[in-house]
C-alpha cells in the first residue's frame, strides 16, 4: 500500500478518476486537514489576544492580522498556480509548509502585536500555497466527471479542521489561558503536513496531459494577462464565480475578527465563543461531502445563488439577537450557505477553464476570493469602530445578498465543462 500512496508514476500507468487515484487522494484530503488546522489555532484566541492580553481597544487594530493574512495569501494564490505549473504541484506544497513552520511558534511567544500580523503574513504564504495546491491536485487525479466530489471533500477535510480547532483551543484557553497552550496544536499540524507531503505525495502533472491529450478542444497558448481579465471580467461564469468568492471571504474575514469580540461584549466565556467559532465552519466542512456532488449533478449556480442568501440569513440573525441559541442558530444557517457555495465555485471555474490554463485560472479566483478576507477584516473594522460590532455584521449580511443576486443575473443556469 505505501508503495501505492508514494511510488513515482509513469506516463502509462496514469488514470484519471476518484477510484484509480485513491490512496494519493486519501493522502492529499488529511494534508489539507492539517492545512485547514492551521487557521483553526486563530478562529477562537488569537483576537482574544489582541484585546485582553495586548489590551488593544481598537477593533479595526485588532483585526489587522486578518489583513495581513488575507493581503499575502491573496497575492500566494495568484503565483500559486504559475508555479505549480512551472515546478510541479508537489514542490509548491512543500514550500507552503516550509514557510508555516514558524507560525505557532511566533504566535506563541509574541512579545507584541506586530509579530502576530508577522505570523500571519507567513501563515498566509502557507494556505495560499499549501491550500491551492491541495485542491488542485486533487482536480487534477479525478478529471473532469468528478470535480464537485473532489473539491467538497478537499473542503471538507479542510474546514472541518478548522472547526474543530477553534473547538479545541477554545476549550484549552478555557482552561490553560490563551497562550501557550492552544497553540501546541498548531506545531503538531506543521511538523505532519510538512513530513507527509515531502516524504509520501507524487506530483500530478501526468495527470494533467492526459487529461489535456483526450481533450475535445485544443488549447491555444493564453498568456496570464489574458487568464487574469478572463477569470476577473471577461468571461461571465468566471466573473460571477469571483466576486462570490470575494464576498464569501469578506464576510468569513468578518466572522473571524468580530465574532469572538462581539460575543464576549456580552460576556460570553471563552468556551462557549469557541463553540460558536467550532460549528461554523464544522458545518461548512461536513455538509461539504454532499453539496460537492450535488454541484455536479443539478448544477453550479442554483446552489451558488441560494447559499450566499442563507449566509446573508446567517449575518442578519447573529446581528439582531444577543443569546447564544440564536448565535448559535445564525452559525448554522453561515456554515449551511458556505458549504452550498465554496465547493461549487471552485468546480464553476473548473468547468470555464481548459486543463492547460486550469490552475493558473484557480489561482486568479483564490486571488479575488481571498482578498476577501482583507477587505473583510478592514471593512468591518471601521464600520464596528464607527457604527459597533451588530452594524458591521448587518452591514456584511447585506452585501452578501446582494453578491447572490449577481450570481443570479450574471452565471448561465447550468454551467458546465466549457473550454
Amino acid at each position: 500500500m505505501t508503495e501505492a500512496v508514494s511510488g513515482p508514476q509513469t506516463a502509462s500507468s496514469v488514470r484519471l478518476g476518484l477510484k484509480e487515484n485513491w490512496p494519493q487522494f486519501a493522502l492529499l484530503v488529511l494534508i489539507n486537514a492539517f492545512v485547514g488546522g492551521m487557521v483553526g489555532i486563530e478562529r477562537t484566541v488569537v483576537p482574544l489576544i489582541g484585546s485582553e492580553e495586548f489590551k488593544i481597544s481598537s477593533t479595526t487594530l485588532v483585526v489587522s492580522f486578518i489583513v495581513s493574512f488575507g493581503v499575502v495569501k491573496a497575492c500566494a494564490n495568484l503565483v500559486s498556480g504559475q508555479l505549480a505549473d512551472a515546478w510541479g504541484r508537489k514542490r509548491v506544497l512543500i514550500l507552503g509548509w516550509l514557510i508555516g513552520l514558524p507560525v505557532p511558534f511566533m504566535i506563541m511567544w509574541a512579545p507584541s502585536w506586530g509579530w502576530v500580523i508577522a505570523a500571519n503574513a507567513l501563515l498566509g504564504i502557507n494556505q495560499g500555497l499549501a491550500w491551492s495546491m491541495t485542491v488542485i491536485m486533487k482536480i487534477d487525479l479525478v478529471g473532469p466527471k468528478s470535480r464537485g466530489l473532489a473539491v467538497g471533500l478537499n473542503e471538507f477535510a479542510g474546514y472541518l479542521a478548522v472547526g474543530v480547532t477553534a473547538f479545541l483551543t477554545g476549550y484549552l484557553a478555557s482552561k490553560y489561558g490563551l497562550r501557550p497552550a492552544p497553540i501546541y496544536l498548531g506545531v503538531a499540524y506543521a511538523v505532519l503536513g510538512t513530513a507527509l507531503s515531502i516524504l509520501l505525495v507524487n506530483d500530478t502533472r501526468e495527470h494533467v496531459r492526459l487529461e489535456t491529450a483526450a481533450h475535445t478542444q485544443q488549447s491555444v497558448p493564453i498568456s496570464f494577462r489574458e487568464i487574469f481579465l478572463l477569470t476577473s471580467i471577461r468571461d461571465r461564469n468566471l466573473f460571477a464565480a469571483s466576486q462570490a468568492g470575494l464576498v464569501n471571504n469578506l464576510n468569513d474575514g468578518m466572522s473571524w475578527g468580530i465574532f469572538p469580540l462581539f460575543f464576549a461584549s456580552f460576556g460570553l466565556h471563552v468556551d462557549r465563543i469557541g463553540i460558536l467559532k467550532a460549528v461554523y465552519p464544522a458545518t461548512w466542512g461536513i455538509l461539504q461531502i454532499a453539496t460537492g456532488p450535488l454541484s455536479d449533478r443539478w448544477g453550479r449556480k442554483g446552489l451558488i445563488v441560494a447559499g450566499m442568501w442563507v449566509q446573508a440569513a446567517g449575518l442578519f440573525l447573529t446581528a439582531a439577537t444577543s443569546h447564544f441559541e440564536w448565535w448559535l442558530a445564525g452559525s448554522l444557517l453561515l456554515g449551511l450557505g458556505t458549504a452550498m457555495v465554496y465547493p461549487s465555485l471552485i468546480a464553476a471555474v473548473s468547468d470555464a477553464s481548459h486543463p492547460s490554463w486550469r490552475a493558473r485560472s484557480l489561482s486568479v479566483y483564490r486571488f479575488w476570493r481571498d482578498l476577501g478576507y482583507a477587505i473583510g477584516a478592514l471593512a468591518a473594522g471601521l464600520i464596528a469602530d464607527l457604527l459597533g460590532m451588530a452594524w458591521a455584521i448587518g452591514m456584511i449580511g447585506a452585501l452578501t445578498f446582494l453578491s447572490g443576486v449577481v450570481v443570479a443575473v450574471a452565471m448561465e443556469g447550468r454551467p458546465g465543462a466549457r473550454t
